[in-house]
């Protein structure tokens, strides 16, 4: 009959009425949680509790981890509980800085530290600039109006969702030697290339694999900030006869830099910790020619038999303190460049 709620009216129906009263009974037990506290604290106090759930998270897991790992790289041997470790004091990082000569790793006690330091060095000043200037000019290509635009939108974004063990072994398999390329390289007349077993392709090989399986990130980032510049300010430009390059020069780039500035810091970080993709593809080798500083802190204390958590814990820590004094300059700069801009 007209007129007659349905079955699926009514259990719609019904499960508004439930939701309310949930929603009713939550406000409630909220209420008297928070009536008293706020009585007790104050109103500017209430701040401090609301946030009290992220501090305990990030004490717990963040704050104290680093604490302790400051205090293991202070101790030696091979014991995992910190009251079983003997306290050395700073002998530790006494044997990671011993060089004759900083830049021959031969020369330092702990060769493979400064081989690793050497190929992260390289790695994230290449890695990051190609990361940048790539995820820069696919941003403001796809910020324009070509067609199948949402396309390849998410094309570019798609290796970002793969996972990067998935990605790591998707180009072994093309890179080895009786892999694609090679296979490419045969029938073109070629002699195959050991790109795993020389060490200028291999590490070529491990930054572009890195920027490949990134940049869509950091593009998506790039065009938000595309975006949000105003369509008039290109629009007076080009009335008073500004060429593209000079729109990109005083309208794109300044308005741009403190999402560039973001882009930078992040990439610089994941750059520095980078590790699975790397260890899946070439494992470090050939020798220690791709080793970067994560693997020699993940094979000092987990990849050896006799494992140094002392060594591998003020490997982490001066890791930590160059990464912090690395991003604080980076902010630093960029805040000059965004002064002398404006």
């Amino acid at each position: 009959m007209a007129g007659t709620p349905n079955a699926f009216q009514r259990a719609n129906a019904l499960v508004g009425r439930a939701t309310q009263r949930v929603y009713a009974l939550t406000m409630n037990a909220f209420g008297l949680v928070m009536e008293p506290a706020q009585k007790l604290l104050g109103v500017r106090r209430m701040a401090y509790l609301f946030v009290l759930p992220n501090l305990l998270v990030f004490g717990i897991f963040i704050l104290f981890p680093m604490l302790l790992n400051v205090y293991f790289a202070m101790t030696e041997g091979g014991n995992l509980f910190p009251q079983d470790r003997p306290f050395v004091g700073a002998a530790n990082f006494e044997r990671l800085y011993t060089c004759t000569d900083y830049g021959d790793p031969n020369t330092c006690l702990e060769d493979r530290f400064w081989r690793a330091a050497r190929n992260t060095g390289v790695f994230v000043f290449f890695q990051v600039s190609g990361m940048v200037l790539v995820s820069l000019i696919t941003s403001m290509v796809l910020n324009r109006k070509i067609v199948a635009r949402g396309f390849f939108r998410s094309v570019y974004f798609y290796p970002v969702l793969l996972s990067p063990v998935v990605v790591a072994l998707i180009w072994k398999w093309i890179l080895q030697r009786d892999g694609v390329l090679n296979a490419i390289l045969i029938a073109l007349g070629l002699d195959p290339i050991n790109f795993m077993l020389d060490g200028t392709w291999a590490m070529t090989w491990v930054i572009l694999v890195s920027i490949w399986a990134h940049m869509g990130f950091y593009t998506l980032i790039l065009l938000a900030g595309l975006q949000s510049i105003p369509n008039e300010l290109y629009d007076a430009g080009a009335i008073d006869g500004t060429s593209t390059l000079q729109a990109f020069r005083h309208i794109t780039l300044p308005l741009l830099m403190p999402t560039m500035m973001v882009v930078l810091v992040l990439s610089l970080i994941r750059a520095v910790q980078m590790f699975d993709e790397v260890f899946v593809l070439t494992g470090g080798g050939p020798g220690s020619a791709t080793m970067l500083m994560v693997q020699y802190i993940y094979m000092t204390g987990f990849g050896t038999q006799n494992p140094r958590f002392g060594m591998a814990a003020a490997a982490s820590v001066t890791l930590g303190a160059v990464l912090l004094v690395a991003t604080l300059i980076q902010l630093r700069l960029g805040q000059g460049s965004e002064r002398h801009l404006a």
